[in-house]
């Protein structure tokens, strides 16, 4: 049967998150890439729009959102609860209820199934959906399945749902919902396995979870899991510790039931070794596919593995602090400090403050440097999470809420303590260090969030060829022959990808190119080039800057005459970010070259950066050509703003506000800008200096701006390359990447190096 509102699994592929959302088009993915998942298919979100559609409670909707104040919980509830009355009063129409009675019944009569939400929109700025949806196990039948279909829908509009949209500035109907269904797997036990540590960020190692029973008590934090490791390079486990479990979630007629784990089971090991490295293969599988590190759900019955989710680790970083934890030795520092509890580390972090012990009845007693201590956390918890300098709860492991929420906020958190709400004392100091789970009574006086390293004596560090720093160090280029010799030396990616020489390689406007209706030659060539650089640098990030010709710069390619103004001062003229809005088919050969690269060649590590921003409303204009393209932000698609114009820095807040995962600091236009000195212009360029006064306040506040909203900041001007004593102000503040040209990579990494050193040494010396 040809369905409209129904796609089965092995028909989606990762691209059509579109009309299946994330869960969907991943179920998808890994049905198709041969992973071992319970069929199943999903409900499209068009079945959710014209649900909404044949009943025209758009309108309605819109009405009752528009009278409410989302910060007002009185009224925000109430909207909620007249909104999904709406929908729930609502009739699915027959020809949607007609497709999902007939896929139901292709997948098996009375099949038990779990019935999950599947957030899905055009282009949603760091939007995270976890907690905010509903999801439904063990439902048999088709009416129950018809119920949870629209209480899926229904979860749209949960108050949480709509004040996060409302806080992001999302549009409420761009956002849909598609419903994966699948055959419930009766779990004997479960669990979730990340492909690279997300707590320690070691590549080799495979972080496996388990419990027994069905995997939301690990979610939920209900029960805190064994804990394994394995390292990808040698094939063995490295570590395994195994937690007392004593209840479970079994299937239980309509839904689910808890119920006591057999005591003969309580304390033994979850899944035999050889059970763990046949999981961590398959781990090592979809990763392969995926070119990057997941966050997989897996289910065992009957002698068998299964995977039922997997979705990016989006808590990995380039850097979210001064200094990476490499490893979970405690420094010298901790001496004089009794260690009074252990948990799982679940965020990384050393911070002390007062204990505060709380339930969801109290979160407003949590203030600002607060150590928040409770059982465990769920998604109304967020607001106090988001206030306290660390977190610590009796249950959970790796993937429970408290853990992943954490870890997206940059707190460090300890989880499975056990005891922490006995153990602990209201108002009492302590000191949690949330990369090996330990707490301690007493305070190192750190600043809040200070990450140490494990080792603060400059004698012991030797500089090696392939020494790593926290700060990242990038490369600009724009040659693609030089790529792969560049790729070899110790950099961790392309900072600044010019688009200009490859442009300037290909010698026609592009006008011109679109007239000749040359289009798909000029985007394959292109994207050939782009090629070259993601290749030789994969799996390191490549960030590719969109076009900045100025108009004279146009002019000269050929045809450029006929389409290109003579302006008096082209630096300040038609270029950037004005010229995609006015000229977006232009911008759209870029785009389709940066999607082939990404999906034919099936190159994630390349990014987007806009330059020469003028206002918000650019910003925003760019990002709906880009998601109209078909790439949208995601872990392994990140889209970055050139802060080179004094109103980028002085408007940060609202520019992050509009969505971005990050910035890169072209100090070469700002200085010019701030100065009012073109350093071309002989006359003048003896101004030009990126270390005056007012150029480093710029600086400064930028990297700071970032740094508090959480989001990535680098620089790629010539800046780093030529000052010393500017890079290490710039890694004191916080950077998280500089970018410089090929010949100054190791100098610059060696100074990142000790500028970081000094760092550690100076706030613990």
């Amino acid at each position: 049967m040809n369905y409209k509102y129904i796609k089965w699994f092995k028909e989606l592929e990762k691209e059509d998150v579109a009309i299946a959302g994330g869960k969907g088009a991943n179920l998808g993915e890994l049905t198709q890439a041969k992973i071992p998942v319970p069929p199943g298919f999903v409900i499209l979100s068009s079945a959710y729009f014209d649900f909404l559609d044949a009943h025209h409670l758009r309108p309605q909707i819109k009405k009752l959102l528009t009278g409410s104040d989302v910060n007002d919980p009185a009224q925000l509830e109430s909207s909620s609860k007249k909104i999904q009355k709406l929908i729930h009063a609502a009739e699915i129409p027959a020809d949607i209820s007609s497709e999902i009675f007939q896929a139901y019944s292709q997948l098996g009569a009375n099949q038990a199934v779990a019935v999950r939400s599947s957030a899905t929109a055009e282009d949603l700025p760091d939007a995270s959906f976890a907690g905010q949806q509903e999801s439904y196990l063990n439902i048999v039948g088709d009416a129950n399945l018809i119920l949870k279909v629209k209480a899926c829908w229904e979860s749209l509009f949960g108050a949480r749902a709509i004040f996060y949209r409302v806080q992001k500035k999302y549009d409420h109907f761009k956002v849909g919902i598609a419903v994966p269904v699948q055959i419930q797997i009766q779990s004997e036990i479960s669990g979730v396995m990340f492909t690279t540590d997300p707590i320690t960020q070691n590549r080799d190692r495979i972080v496996i979870e388990a419990i027994y029973g069905l995997g939301d008590y690990v979610v939920q934090g209900v029960v805190t899991p064994d804990h394994y490791e394995v390292s990808k390079t040698s094939g063995k486990i490295i570590s395994k510790s195994t937690v007392k479990q004593e209840i479970m979630e079994i299937r239980h007629k309509q839904g689910v039931r808890e119920v006591k784990v057999p005591a003969k089971l309580q304390t033994k090991i979850k899944i035999t070794d050889k059970q763990i490295l046949e999981l961590a293969e398959i781990g090592k599988k979809i990763h392969r596919h995926y070119f990057f590190p997941q966050d997989i759900e897996w289910a065992f019955a009957k002698s068998e593995f299964y995977i039922v989710q997997s979705r990016p680790i989006t808590t990995l970083s380039e850097s979210n602090s001064k200094l990476e934890i490499r490893n979970s030795k405690l420094t010298e520092s901790f001496s004089n400090l009794e260690k009074i509890l252990v948990g799982a580390p679940a965020s990384p972090g050393i911070v002390s403050g007062p204990v505060k012990i709380i339930d969801v009845k109290h979160l407003d007693r949590v203030k600002p440097g607060d150590i928040m201590v409770t059982d465990m956390t769920t998604p109304d918890f967020v607001p106090a999470m988001k206030r306290a300098a660390g977190i610590i709860t009796n249950r959970g492991g790796l993937t429970s809420h408290a853990a992943i929420v954490s870890r997206e906020l940059g707190v460090p958190c300890i989880v499975g303590t056990g005891t922490a709400t006995d153990t602990l004392k209201e108002g009492m100091t302590v000191t949690l260090n949330g990369a090996v789970g330990e707490i301690y009574k007493g305070s190192l006086d750190l600043r809040s969030r200070t990450i140490l390293t494990s080792n603060l004596k400059p004698e012991s560090w030797n500089l090696p060829p392939d020494i790593k720093t926290a700060t990242k160090v990038y490369v600009n280029l724009a040659e693609p022959e030089a790529a792969q010799k560049v790729a070899a030396k110790n950099v961790d990616g392309v900072g600044l990808l010019r688009a200009e020489f490859m442009i300037a390689g290909l010698g026609t406007h592009p006008k011109k190119i679109i007239a000749d209706g040359k289009q798909t030659d000029y985007i394959r060539k292109l994207a050939s080039d782009i090629t070259k650089f993601c290749s030789a640098f994969s799996p390191r990030p490549v960030i590719y800057r969109a076009t900045d010709f100025k108009t004279n710069e146009y002019r000269a390619l050929k045809g450029g005459e006929r389409y290109e103004p003579i302006e008096s001062n082209p630096m300040l003229g038609f270029r950037g970010a004005l010229r995609y809005i006015t000229n977006p088919d232009v911008f759209n050969l870029e785009l389709e070259a940066i999607k082939y690269v990404r999906n034919h060649h099936d190159l994630k590590n390349l990014h987007l950066m806009i330059p020469f921003v003028s206002t918000v409303q650019e910003l925003i204009d760019v990002k709906k050509l880009v998601a109209a393209a078909g790439l949208y932000r995601s872990g392994t698609f990140k889209l970055y703003m050139m802060v080179e114009i004094p109103a980028n820095v002085i408007l940060l807040e609202d520019f992050i506000a509009a969505g971005i995962d990050g910035v890169s600091i072209g100090s070469n236009d700002l200085t010019m800008l701030i100065l009012g000195a073109d350093r071309d212009n002989a006359e003048v360029a003896k101004i030009f200096d990126e270390r005056n006064p007012a150029v480093l306040w710029a600086l400064k506040k930028t990297v700071k701006t970032c740094s508090k909203a959480g989001i990535l900041c680098g620089i790629c001007g010539q800046a780093p390359s030529q000052y010393p004593e500017l890079v290490e102000k710039l890694v004191e503040w916080g950077i998280t990447s500089i970018s410089v040209n090929p010949d100054a990579i190791e100098r610059t990494r060696e100074i990142v190096y000790h500028s970081e050193l000094k760092l550690v040494t100076k706030s613990h010396g």
